[in-house]
Order: structure tokens, then sequence, then C-alpha cells
């Protein structure tokens, strides 16, 4: 079965950059679509930006501009780039991954997330 795991997050000053990796195994070839998410301290997961098989890339309004995704599929990985952090994007930032067999989307799958901390 396929995992998630993501990786690259910790403290970082404002205006400073973070790079977050998701690491996939198992079934990799199964995973069309990739995004990450974050989830705020006391608030609700929100999406932030989602990659599709053949490279189309999709932003939230709060960090376009300032965060790329992309894909390796030599690695197996996907990555976050994130540049002028604020301390408003400080959350755990959680890997998804959509599994699909058979031309139709299967399940969702989800990395165990890793903390962002954006401060001075």
């Amino acid at each position: 079965q396929v995992q998630l795991v993501e990786s690259g997050g910790g403290l970082v000053q404002p205006g400073g950059s973070l790079r977050l990796s998701c690491a996939a195994s198992g079934n990799v070839g199964s995973i069309r679509g990739m995004a990450w998410y974050r989830q705020p301290p006391g608030q609700q997961r929100q999406w932030v930006a989602s990659i599709t098989s053949g490279g189309a890339t999709n932003y939230a309004d709060s960090v376009k501009g300032r965060f790329d995704i992309s894909r390796d599929y030599a690695k197996s990985t996907l990555y976050l780039q994130m540049n002028s952090l604020k301390p408003e994007d400080t959350a755990v930032y959680i890997c998804y991954g959509q599994r699909s067999r058979l031309g139709r989307p299967l399940d969702d799958l989800w990395g165990q997330g890793t903390q962002v901390t954006v401060s001075s």
C-alpha cells in the first residue's frame, strides 16, 4: 500500500524560505493528483497547492506567487518550495495524494504532517 511521509519542516524567520518534501513508497504508480494542505493552530485544514499527473499546478490565493509545488517522478517525491514566509504561514503541512485504479479515483492518501513555524 502507498505511504506518504513529509519532511523539511522547522522554524524560520519571516521573509525566509523553506522546502518541504513528501516521499511516497509502495505502489507509487497508482498515485495521480497530489497536493499540499496545511492546518494552522486552532483552525481547520486548508488546501494550499495541487499538481496533476500532467504537471498542471494550482495555488491558494494566500500563497500564490510565494509557493511552488513540484513533483520528481524519479524520486517519487513531492515538493513545496515556500518563499517570503509570513507568520500566518505557521501550520502543520500535510501531503495528499489521490490513488487511482482503472482510470478512476480510488481513495485519498494523507501523510503524517510536518510542522512549519514562522516567527522572529
